[in-house]
């Protein structure tokens, strides 16, 4: 679930860069004497130990050149090395120099599967703070969200939890396909000669009702399995497009009941018209409620 995992890593990056700054500053030599390739090492192998084996090591010069191999402390041994190569160029290094300190780059391919990795790049300096190395740790995506949220989407829960939303939103497809047949054959069968409009108001309402179902599945499908969220959204989308969809099959249901009780019963009429009230009162709480979430999220 590559999205899903992008979406939780850009909600808990600021959460992993401070968790990651912490192991790495306790753990690396920085501005201090006789620091060496050596001692970095020794380092990095504590550092590894922390994060439970799921990291790549490799050191550079000053100059963005890769002066180590590719450590791999987990497997003991080195991992497609890359001895040599000017890096000079990455994203993660430049950051980490400019800005003089920690940088957590955002997820990326790696370079022999389509697995999601980020790199931690961390500058060293010497006690004159002069920079010596940038050491370097590429992290596979899935496993720095396990290490940070044990809830993660790949956690046995968040399989439970998709695979319920999954069945729940197939029930109701087969509950909007059946509310679209019933709506479907009341026109079919209806008498237009005998000038009877009621089967097409409660028609309509089926049809309506069957579109909310379906607009209701469609967005848990979407957030839920899939994991594709859009911007600046909340979890309040569904909600408002399922409401809408309910106000307005009330709304011909009283439109419905108006004309039924205008003819046949006009005493009764006022009971339509409190229907009618309550609807109004319905989209008003819709119009704060949507007014409040955008509101809200102008202010983020």
């Amino acid at each position: 679930m590559i999205i899903r995992e992008i979406e939780e890593f850009k909600l808990t990056k600021s959460k992993i860069k401070a968790y990651l700054s912490y192991i790495f500053s306790q753990n690396l030599p920085n501005f201090s004497e006789d620091i060496d390739e050596e001692k970095i090492l020794k380092s990095c192998k504590d550092i590894s130990d922390e994060l439970m084996g799921y990291d790549t090591f490799y050191i550079l010069d000053k100059n963005g050149h890769q002066i180590s191999d590719n450590l791999v402390f987990s497997a003991k041994g080195v991992k497609n090395t890359f001895k040599g190569e000017d890096k000079s160029t990455k994203s993660y290094y430049k950051k980490a120099v400019k800005e003089k300190r920690a940088y957590l780059c955002e997820p990326y391919p790696g370079t022999f599967d389509s697995k999601l990795k980020v790199t931690m790049a961390v500058p060293i300096y010497s006690q004159d703070k002069e920079l010596l190395y940038v050491v370097c740790c590429d992290i596979l995506l899935e496993d720095i969200l396990k290490l940070i949220n044990p809830s993660s989407v790949d956690s046995v829960f968040g399989k439970i939890s998709r695979l319920s939303y999954f069945i729940i939103s197939m029930t109701l497809f087969c509950v909007a396909v059946i509310l679209f047949y019933f709506g479907v054959k009341s026109i079919i069968v209806t008498n237009f000669s005998l000038n009877d409009t009621s089967k097409i108001f409660e028609s309509t309402i089926l049809l309506t009702l069957s579109l909310a179902i379906l607009d209701l599945i469609k967005a848990y499908f979407e957030e839920e399995i899939l994991g594709r969220h859009e911007k600046n959204s909340t979890n309040s989308k569904t909600m408002i497009k399922f409401l809408s969809s309910i106000i307005i099959a009330l709304a011909i249901e009283a439109l419905m009941l108006v004309f039924k009780f205008a003819m046949t019963s006009p005493k009764e009429i006022i009971y339509p018209i409190c229907l009618i009230v309550a609807i109004a009162f319905l989209v008003a709480s819709l119009g704060l409620y949507i007014y409040i979430t955008k509101k809200a999220i102008f202010q983020k």
